[in-house]
């Protein structure tokens, strides 16, 4: 049975994609599959989400985060299809296009979670900065099956899922995050069908907040993942504890609701029922969704536009209340910092040794794998090759990048079997 929802505008891919192949997928499944086979989806298993991999086997890393946004990507259209009479079983938002946009979501992350990213936007501000979402974009349209060194030709609906940011680099005044780089303005024309923006949706969160039905289902299923697995993972790693809430409420300054909250999950704690009340949580927040229509540049083109997620303002107050509460007891804790300080200094004197070397030209010493220097060398302007030497840092691992970091600078790192 087809799917009314979509058209033509809506399946069509960057470039045009062979045909007469008998693949019995849809353009939806054959997006979702290419991330699932890349080695960019692989090393997220290496990448941090809050603690750096491998510091505990349970602990979530980019991957298995990934694979959480995912399910509940799949889940918030199972739910809307069942409850809503927007929808019928022949007019619904497809679940594996919404996967696809889920698991690659933060396929552009770099090694050392947010404090990598911060890094490398601050390394790479002359040469139009860095972004995670950015870098996403970058890898799908462009990078992403890098022995070819080419995309993996994304359509239309799934590139619309995944573009949470359409400001560019130089329309912000202090370019921190949330951009994209000034060279991926052909992308927003491409998934906007070179329909320009109108006048009122302005550059940063006007237009940022414009967003596909498919990008809002995954931008939701993010939060929730975040703001209670997060959470869960801070209290197994023993960094939020009752006496840390109860001295954090008691500064606070939580509403009633709020408050009710903080004691719910202190009831947790003390019961040792942590994660089953929270893992109901996300049962809660996937029936928070609903569905309304809208009218925009764009309703009369895709129904992915005509259609608006609504979530209930109750749970993104308590989705809140939980992030707040990770960000205060678990980010700025003084062991994080300590971790961000060195995964800052690694990040940052490989820049500049591969900076000097790649983008200034000094020296001769291969530093890079060979495909990823002639591709650098080939480069004629030095924003070009710079872009290239960060997209080579942002593809390491937490491990990788830390080896690399002592193959150039520790004496005694460096033998044949630390190569690997």
């Amino acid at each position: 049975m087809d799917n009314r929802f979509y058209n033509t505008f809506d399946l069509e891919s960057l470039e045009p994609e062979p045909t007469g192949t008998g693949d019995y997928r849809t353009v939806f499944q054959r997006n979702r599959d290419r991330i699932i086979y890349t080695s960019a989806f692989r090393r997220l298993q290496n990448k941090t989400q809050v603690f750096l991999s491998g510091d505990y086997d349970f602990y979530r890393t980019r991957l298995t985060h990934s694979i959480e946004v995912s399910q509940i990507g799949r889940s918030i259209c199972s739910y809307l299809q069942s409850t809503s009479p927007l929808l019928s079983d022949d007019f619904f938002i497809d679940p594996d296009v919404v996967e696809a946009s889920c698991l690659s979501h933060d396929i552009g992350h770099p090694p050392f979670g947010h404090t990598g990213e911060r890094t490398l936007n601050r390394l790479m501000q002359p040469y139009g900065g860095f972004e995670g979402n950015a870098q996403t974009l970058r890898m799908l349209t462009e990078t992403i099956f890098s022995n070819s060194g080419r995309g993996m030709n994304p359509c239309r609906a799934f590139l619309d899922g995944v573009l949470k940011y359409k400001t560019l680099h130089s329309e912000l005044d202090d370019p921190e995050n949330h951009f994209l780089y000034d060279q991926q303005d052909r992308y927003i024309d491409f998934v906007y069908g070179d329909q320009a923006f109108p006048l009122e949706y302005t550059p940063g969160k006007v237009r940022d907040g414009f967003k596909s039905i498919e990008c809002e289902i995954m931008d939701w299923a993010d939060d929730t993942a975040y703001s209670l697995n997060d959470l869960m993972d801070g209290i197994n790693a023993g960094f939020i504890t009752l006496e840390k809430l109860e001295r954090w409420t008691a500064g606070a300054s939580l509403n009633e609701t709020e408050t009710a909250h903080v004691e719910q999950l202190m009831r947790a704690i003390r019961d040792a029922r942590v994660e089953g009340r929270l893992g109901r949580k996300v049962g809660a927040f996937i029936a928070a969704c609903t569905l309304e229509e809208d009218v925009n540049f764009l309703s009369a083109t895709t129904n992915r536009h005509r259609y608006r997620l609504k979530v209930a303002a109750e749970a993104k107050a308590e989705a809140e209340v939980y992030k707040r509460i990770s960000l205060n007891l678990v980010f700025r804790s003084q062991e994080l910092h300590q971790l961000d300080h060195k995964a800052d200094y690694v990040l940052t004197r490989l820049f500049r040794v591969l900076e000097k070397r790649y983008v200034a030209g000094e020296g001769k010493l291969r530093l890079l794998p060979e495909t990823q220097e002639q591709a650098i060398l080939r480069a004629p302007e030095p924003a070009h090759r710079a872009r290239l030497v960060c997209d080579a840092i942002a593809a390491m691992t937490d491990g990788f990048a830390t080896r690399t970091y002592k193959r150039l600078f520790d004496a005694d790192f460096g033998s044949i079997a630390d190569l690997v």
